[in-house]
């Protein structure tokens, strides 16, 4: 029966394959779940360093600035 979701085939090292093993036996999630989650997790991360990189062009970029205690009053 075919599924909703798209597959992703990935080879892992052995010491890899051994920690989310680890991880899926801790949590009581499958192997696959556990994959997933480390993916989305590692994809925010990317996506915020990425973000973050962006704002930091910006603000060097900017000639005007204001105080924090200016900011906020």
């Amino acid at each position: 029966m075919p599924t909703k979701n798209p597959r992703l085939n990935v080879v892992l090292d052995n010491e890899l394959y051994k920690m989310i093993e680890t991880l899926s036996l801790q949590e009581g999630k499958s192997m696959s779940v556990v994959a997933k989650e480390l993916m989305e997790d590692a994809l925010e991360k990317h996506e915020d360093m990425l973000l973050s990189e962006m704002a930091m062009k910006r603000e060097a970029k900017s000639k005007k600035t204001i105080s924090h205690a200016k900011a906020w009053k």
